[in-house]
This record gives structure tokens, C-alpha cells and sequence, in this order.
């Protein structure tokens, strides 16, 4: 059975005022086939079923469009301008059996040379993890990155509650990671078995796993 070669659709696009990356695995396989819907954008997390974008819509009030419009494009790039920020995935490809958008479905990852990367970004002193260090998660990846090619660096934790931060130090640059909670619906459930959200929840019954998402990425950004 031949498997499904999934490509990042999109190379890494880092402004060169960058201080922060924001760091994930692939878009859902709909990108590389060029295939998408009508409220999907043309751009690094920019499936209908996402919620980056929604989240960072919500803290800076960017009313931005959610469509498949180069116009939607453009806000995006023109925000992470203006902010100093860079969408950097940490995977290039995989094979799949199933052509689904599920991190635990890849097989045969092919990562990018994430330390090639900083070297040739040197104010970038943050990477923003959209995962964990669950299995096949951006923070896991780089993990594996950095043991297969960087077996000097380690990482340092710094803060083990959530969202756990990292600190690694790359040619005598201090390099911050943080493990957000993921920007997708699967992350749900782990967030409703937070504590923090069922006391956030308590306090106020319209409280949702948005807004948690919102409160904490609002910290990073």
C-alpha cells in the first residue's frame, strides 16, 4: 500500500525583526494537495477548523477575514510583521496511511533543521510550541531534532506549570520554549481536565476552552 506523502505546503516564514517562532508539525493534508475549502486561508494554520488565528483575532482585535481570499493571507503576514513574530514547523514531511490530519497518524518524519534556522535568525529568543511533548507533538519533535543533531544542547526546564517552559542555550544565545495547549478541537478534552479551567469554569458557567486558550497564549504573544 502505497502511503500518502505529506508535505509542509508552505516554507517558513520569519520576518527579519522576529523575536518569537511560532512552532507546530502540518497543516491538514487538504494544503499539500491543494485542496481547500472556502473558509480555509492559504497560509501557515489557516484551516477552517483552527484556532490560532481565532484566538490571536480575539487578543489584538485584528478582524480578520477567515477565507480563502489572498486578502486573508495578507493580514496574517502584515500582523506577524508588526509583531515581530515567525511560523516556523518544526516537520517537512510524513508518510501516512490514513489522510487525516492527526499528529499520531505520521509515519517517516522528516524534520527541519530547526538550529540552522535560529542560527540564521539570531533575535529570535522564543519558540512558541502549539503541542506538547506528547507523541508526535511540536515539542516532541524538537526533542527528537535535537538529539539526532544537537546532543550538546539540552533542554532546561524552567516552569513545570502549564504551559511548561524550556530553556536552551544555542552558541551562548538563552533560547525560551513554550508548550501552549494545542490550537485544535482534539486539545479539548485535556483542557476540560485542567484545573484551572474547572475553577475558571466554576467561577463563570460561559467560560469555554476558547477563552482558556485566549487567557493563556494572551501571556506569550
Amino acid at each position: 500500500m502505497e502511503l500518502f506523502h505529506h508535505k509542509h505546503p508552505f516554507p517558513p516564514f520569519i520576518p527579519e525583526n522576529a523575536t518569537k517562532l511560532i512552532v507546530g508539525t502540518l497543516p491538514p493534508p487538504r494544503f499539500t494537495k491543494r485542496k481547500l475549502r472556502e473558509d480555509d486561508v492559504d497560509f501557515c494554520y489557516g484551516s477552517g477548523d483552527g484556532l490560532l488565528w481565532k484566538v490571536l483575532d480575539r487578543i489584538f482585535d485584528l478582524d480578520l477575514k477567515f477565507e480563502n481570499t489572498q486578502e486573508a493571507v495578507e493580514q496574517r503576514k502584515e500582523f506577524l510583521r508588526s509583531r515581530g513574530l515567525g511560523i516556523c514547523d518544526v516537520v517537512e514531511s510524513s508518510r501516512r496511511e490514513k489522510v487525516d490530519a492527526s499528529d499520531l497518524g505520521m509515519q517517516k518524519v522528516e524534520l527541519r533543521d530547526m538550529i540552522a534556522i535560529l542560527r540564521k535568525n539570531p533575535k529570535v529568543d522564543t519558540l512558541l510550541f502549539t503541542g506538547g511533548n506528547s507523541k508526535n507533538g511540536p515539542e516532541y519533535f524538537f526533542r527528537r531534532y535535537l538529539k539526532e543533531h544537537e546532543e550538546e544542547i539540552r533542554m532546561k526546564l524552567i516552569s513545570k506549570t502549564s504551559p511548561r517552559i524550556h530553556q536552551f542555550i544555542l552558541d551562548g544565545r538563552a533560547i525560551k520554549t513554550v508548550s501552549l495547549v494545542a490550537p485544535s478541537g482534539a486539545a479539548n478534552i485535556s483542557i476540560g481536565s485542567s484545573q484551572l479551567y474547572k475553577e475558571l469554569k466554576k467561577k463563570n458557567p460561559e467560560f469555554n476552552t476558547l477563552d482558556f486558550r485566549v487567557l493563556q497564549y494572551k501571556e506569550f504573544f
